[in-house]
């Protein structure tokens, strides 16, 4: 039987914790139930992806995740300004609170307040995350091949 490692046509079942700089634990599974994905299907940013590839199980690693890698760098064109009026049924409405708005197609998307004024409100809808170094530690439970051939009905 050949090696599994990670990598397209394979599903993972890991255990993570996402931690800031400074060592504060952002996400982890460690102590719960373990986490599962099949590589390339969008689960994970796709450089923390390529950060992961080739490891096998049994392996665990602490890495650095640089900002492209992972949530990216924040994006001046996602900070945008609403007339404080828009908020009037808004309750304790302060700095550092996520909201969840929707875009243009009508789909959730979540906004931390800035910034809030006489005259208007600071949303910002980059990830939470964009800009910062993180350290993920990993460790890979096991790995099985998916099949991605389409089966023949017939």
């Amino acid at each position: 039987m050949t090696e599994l490692f990670v990598g397209h046509g394979v599903q993972i079942t890991l255990h993570f914790e996402l931690r800031l700089e400074d060592g504060e634990v952002v996400d982890s599974t460690f102590g719960g139930k373990p986490g599962r994905f099949t590589f390339g299907e969008g689960t994970l940013p796709s450089g923390i992806e390529g950060l992961i590839q080739g490891m096998k199980a049994g392996e665990r690693q602490s890495l650095p995740v640089k900002p492209e890698h992972g949530f990216g760098m924040p994006n001046p064109q996602n900070i945008q300004r609403f007339k404080r009026e828009d908020f009037a049924t808004v309750e304790n409405l302060q700095t550092g609170l996520v909201m969840s708005f929707a875009d243009a197609a009508k789909a959730e998307l979540p906004g931390v307040i800035r910034e809030v004024t006489e005259d208007e409100v600071v949303v910002d809808f980059n990830h939470p995350l964009a800009g910062r170094t993180l350290e993920l530690d990993v460790e890979i439970i096991k790995l099985e091949a998916v099949d991605t051939e389409v089966k023949d009905a017939n």
